[in-house]
């Protein structure tokens, strides 16, 4: 028999909302923040402009801003773009949410625990073995392998450290797409 997948399956990591933000409030210290419905507000200061996303504590609902521009030109922004923050676009408040670059200056980590989802097949199991499946992320969700595997495939984690080869080590997190081989069990 040969060593190759019969088949290949495509798995998909959605985003279900937007993540929460990991950042201590300065009322009440909770460790937990909300965009809520995403928010920008953009303040002209002369020829120059400030724009933040406003963010509501989880706990005790006090807003806070994060830095997205500071004093920058006017000149500097793409009309379109600059209309997307007056009209609170929800794509830019995400793909903004979303950018690393973001997160480290504003001092903020994303908390994704139950902000995404695994999109598989749903009957495969009477396909022939070895089965080779595909991992596609839509949005940067840092997960484990191993724990998305498990959850895909409903075995203990142990059981996929037995029965799955895979591209990239399974104990390190990823955001980003890998492919898998899952071998027929005992």
């Amino acid at each position: 028999m040969s060593s190759q997948p019969h088949i290949v399956l495509p798995w998909v990591v959605r985003r279900t909302r937007l993540p929460l933000l990991s950042s201590r409030c300065v009322d009440c210290r909770s460790e937990s923040a909300t965009t809520g419905e995403g928010r920008f507000r953009v303040n002209a200061n002369g020829k120059l402009l400030d724009v933040w996303l406003l963010v509501r504590c989880v706990s005790c609902d006090r807003t806070s801003k994060l830095n997205v521009h500071e004093r920058a030109p006017v000149a500097s922004f793409d009309p379109a773009e600059l209309e997307r923050y007056h009209a609170n676009d929800a794509e830019l408040v995400a793909s903004t949410l979303l950018d690393p670059l973001f997160a480290r200056r504003n001092r903020v980590a994303l908390d994704w625990q139950g902000a995404w989802r695994l999109d598989t097949p749903s009957a495969w199991l009477d396909a022939g073995w070895p089965v080779r499946v595909e991992v596609v992320f839509d949005d940067p969700v840092p997960v484990r392998p191993e724990r998305l595997i498990a959850q895909g495939l409903g075995l203990s984690r142990s059981e996929v450290l037995r029965r799955v080869k895979c591209d990239i080590p399974l104990r390190r997190t990823t955001s980003t797409g890998f492919t898998f081989t899952v071998l027929a069990g005992d």
